[in-house]
């Protein structure tokens, strides 16, 4: 015998251990929208290294070596921020 119950939790509480997982489009639009920051896949990429996230594969990477911009510091904190946001860390 079933019974069916339609329940809806009252907040995430409990997500809150369950690792999520967002777009860089997701991210980006989130820290604009936070911040009125713009930040780069690139930027989220790098963050996503610190922390030790798992990215996808990059086709446009060249095999030169070339000068890559590092993520400011005002940016970073709004990456975190939205990893947070997103149960990513």
């Amino acid at each position: 015998m079933y019974a069916y119950d339609d329940y809806e939790p009252k907040d995430n509480e409990f997500l809150k251990n369950v690792k999520g997982c967002a777009t860089y489009t997701e991210i980006k639009e989130w820290i604009k929208s936070e911040y009125g920051l713009k930040a780069s896949s690139l930027y989220v990429a790098q963050i996503k290294d610190k922390c030790g996230l798992e990215k996808r594969l990059n086709y446009n990477m060249d095999n030169e070596k070339s000068r890559v911009p590092k993520c400011p510091p005002e940016k970073e904190k709004a990456i975190m921020a939205a990893f947070k946001c997103f149960n990513m860390v």
